[in-house]
């Protein structure tokens, strides 16, 4: 079996938004070893790129963010 390719930070942080609950600022930095202010850059990227995301403010885990709608394939490819 060939060794996999590892998975890159910007696949990481598309799959937590995909997540039915999506995910807050800490859990992909967490998840990225990035600071709050790259995070919030890399989603601005993402709106450029044509993902529509939603924001909810949670009590429990304060606002946590959602991909609602991903922009087609090939510039989904690209982003990654």
């Amino acid at each position: 079996m060939a060794p996999s390719k590892p998975q890159t930070k910007s696949a990481k942080v598309i799959a937590l938004l995909n997540r039915g609950k999506g995910a807050s600022i800490d859990e992909i930095c967490k998840a990225t070893k990035w600071k709050p202010h790259s995070v919030r850059a890399f989603l601005t990227g993402l709106r450029k790129k044509g993902f529509v995301l939603a924001r909810e403010q949670r009590a429990d885990d304060g606002t946590t963010y959602q991909i609602t709608q991903a922009p087609d394939h090939d510039t989904q490819r690209a982003a990654l």
